[in-house]
């Protein structure tokens, strides 16, 4: 999952893209951005359910293929529709590899292969604390990022909500730890992730579409070889584990990374990263009302005590005024022109 995190890749990038390009003018989207905004929580937060009945007939790596294949053909048609060219030379190429492996192939998997043992209610909260391992990330790796006490006061509250969620107090009885860490590690790829391409992509000149089409087509290539290495062709179609890979894709992966950037363009990186907070809320909802999966009151607990935590951590002090503002990514960042 992208969420907060691939709405600070968007703002790394398109701050660095739109100053090649002379502005266009563009036509008035026909949704209202809130509808908008609820579509995309609501693709977002059902995700983690449809990864669990993917992995009910086929293995987390099919299950992830067949993820990027079906978000590439997505976002091929829509650079088909926009007229996009592929970016050009090896080392642009070279980063959009390893942005592809740290953003989707190996994030994806992660989750695939954590949704075996754990339930998809757990899988969501843990994506959600993605941007308390992206805040303790660039203060060591992004110079301009500074610590303040309520930064450092949200990072430690929401590490509490996860050991709320996971019953530390119980010895995390009941619990499957190679699951939770792979969906923790999972959630951290996504800010070494955003980190490296804030240090690799920026300024290179490509659109969003051309630059993100690319690294999931150049996952895609990474996944077809790990999955015929280590899993190899079904042997059988299971058809709603299928449709529900295919839905995974070509909403959860190719259509919601359309509307978010349509977000970031119109209301700005701090509203459209907001959608973060209704993800695990809705992720929860729906593993316990369309697959049964059980709900202590410890994980709804914990769940609250890590969006609050990762609130905080996001908050940081204007160079000017003495206001607070949200970080953008760790600089303050333009908004994205249309």
């Amino acid at each position: 999952m992208c969420y907060e995190i691939m709405c600070r890749i968007v703002v790394g990038i398109t701050t660095a893209t739109v100053t090649e390009a002379p502005p266009r003018t563009t036509r008035r989207p026909a949704l209202d951005w809130r509808l908008r905004f609820g579509v995309l929580s609501l693709i977002w937060g059902f995700s983690f359910l449809l990864i669990k009945v993917g992995t009910e007939g086929y293995a987390p790596f099919q299950v992830t293929l067949g993820r990027l294949v079906f978000g590439t053909l997505v976002l091929t048609a829509a650079m088909t529709v926009r007229r996009e060219r592929l970016p050009r030379g090896v080392r642009t190429w070279g980063h959009l590899t390893v942005a592809g492996f740290l953003l989707n192939a190996l994030p994806f998997s992660l989750f695939a292969y954590a949704e075996l043992t754990i339930p998809s209610t757990l899988a969501g909260i843990c994506n959600a604390t993605s941007p308390l391992w992206g805040m303790v990330l660039s203060l060591v790796a992004l110079s301009e990022d500074r610590p303040t006490r309520v930064r450092v006061a949200g990072l430690g509250l929401g590490f509490l909500g996860v050991l709320t969620v996971l019953g530390a107090w119980q010895g995390f009885s009941g619990l499957d730890g190679r699951g939770t860490a792979m969906a923790l590690l999972a959630s951290l790829s996504y800010p070494i992730g955003w980190i490296y391409v804030r240090r690799t992509l920026a300024g290179v000149g490509y659109s969003h579409i051309s630059l993100t089409g690319t690294q999931l087509l150049l996952a895609t290539v990474q996944l077809a070889a790990a999955t015929w290495l280590f899993s190899g062709i079904p042997t059988r179609v299971e058809v709603l584990p299928l449709l529900a890979i295919a839905a995974l894709g070509a909403l959860g992966t190719g259509l919601a990374l359309l509307v978010q950037y349509g977000l970031v363009a119109e209301v700005g990186p701090t509203t459209a990263q907001m959608v973060t907070y209704f993800i695990p809320v809705i992720a929860t909802g729906a593993g316990v009302a369309v697959l049964g999966e059980s709900l202590s009151w410890s994980t709804p607990v914990g769940a609250v005590i890590v969006l609050a935590g990762a609130a905080l951590s996001q908050v940081r002090r204007g160079s000017r005024g003495g206001g607070v503002r949200v970080a953008d990514g760790g600089r303050a960042a333009p908004r994205a022109r249309p």
